[in-house]
């Protein structure tokens, strides 16, 4: 079978894999169209230090069942669509003992800590499939990313009294804003690209603000009535707007981090303090998060096709992350179709 495979930085190849065979309990999806995220751009880059390479990228799955083994349940069945979830947890290590096998402290996702889907197949044990008879699998590869920001809305326990900052318009963050709004909460979207911007504003977000073009500190006073947000969630992993996180978000607020940083950063830590402040880390998604951007999607008034920046073949994986490491600004979400 075709599986496209990060050689080395800057280097991509689609190489032939054996099919997997199916073991007990385990179901074997052929992949339709599998989501590049930002930690396979990176890998790509030679700065995911998570990754050895080579390694096949890919976790943002949309996918046909092919083959089922013994002991799956009758409600997978050969033929239907489904995503995957592509986090493991090993059961016994403090986050699964507290019941959040989403940050499990031994997890392995697929494209990172393990080979991913961007394959033809692959067989996974049947609890991480989720399938949906009005789901295709175009739509499919495009829950994980949004469960992700879901997820930050949840840590966040946004309610419908809260001013939300969202900083990062992105995939992730669009679930964030798209949960949030869910919620009732009144959402303030930030990015640097007006295009995003908009389609935040579609999506719920009241208030917009171009971190490039106003000032934003201006502007959260003003939307705000001096307050700041209550929530601020970091959905993009830059020195500046995690800064930007700590100094913005009301006294007793909630700051709610999903982008990492790749260099250290210095924090007025005063405000910690001074605001007593909640600061959380936010990590893949549970499943319910999952269920909750299905049942979204399924309402029709998701833009989907606003979401999907390109399709490329395999053999043009390495175009793919090119053009997107060129612009990076500009891309939602560049699928992959087998």
């Amino acid at each position: 079978m075709k599986a496209v495979t990060i050689i080395e930085s800057q280097k991509v190849a689609v190489l032939e894999k054996d099919k997997p065979e199916l073991k007990q309990g385990e179901v074997l999806v052929k992949i339709k169209y599998v989501g590049f995220c930002g930690s396979d751009l990176n890998t790509y880059l030679g700065k995911n230090p998570m990754v050895r390479l080579p390694v096949i990228p890919g976790h943002e799955i949309g996918a046909v069942v092919e083959d089922i083994s013994v002991n799956v349940p009758e409600s997978i069945k050969k033929g239907m669509s489904c995503t995957v979830n592509p986090y493991t947890n090993c059961g016994y290590c403090p986050s699964c003992r507290n019941g959040c096998p989403n940050a499990c402290q031994h997890n392995e996702t697929f494209g990172v800590q393990r080979d991913g889907a961007m394959c033809e197949y692959i067989a996974v044990p049947w609890q991480k499939v989720i399938v949906d008879k009005d789901m295709n699998p175009r739509d499919f590869a495009l829950v994980e990313p949004m469960s992700v920001g879901f997820h930050a809305v949840a840590r966040a326990a946004i309610t419908d009294i809260d001013n939300v900052l969202v900083i990062g318009c992105g995939m992730i963050g669009v679930g964030a804003i798209v949960r949030a709004v869910l919620r009732g909460a009144r959402v303030i979207a930030m990015d640097m690209d007006d295009e995003k911007l908009a389609l935040a504003k579609r999506l719920g977000a009241v208030n917009t603000i171009n971190s490039k073009t106003e000032d934003v500190h201006s502007r959260l006073y003003e939307i705000t009535n001096g307050s700041g947000p209550d929530v601020v969630i970091e959905a993009v992993g830059a020195p500046v707007t995690y800064q930007t996180a700590i100094n913005e978000v009301a006294f007793t607020g909630r700051v709610v981090c999903i982008g990492y940083a790749k260099t250290e950063i210095a924090f007025e830590t005063k405000y910690f303090v001074q605001k007593e402040l909640d600061i959380r880390g936010s990590r893949n998604a549970m499943p319910e998060d999952f269920r909750a951007v299905i049942e979204y999607m399924k309402r029709g008034t998701c833009p989907k096709d606003e979401l999907i920046t390109a399709i490329y073949r395999p053999e043009e994986a390495q175009k793919a992350l090119a053009g997107w490491a060129e612009n990076p600004g500009k891309v939602f979400r560049i699928l992959i179709e087998f």
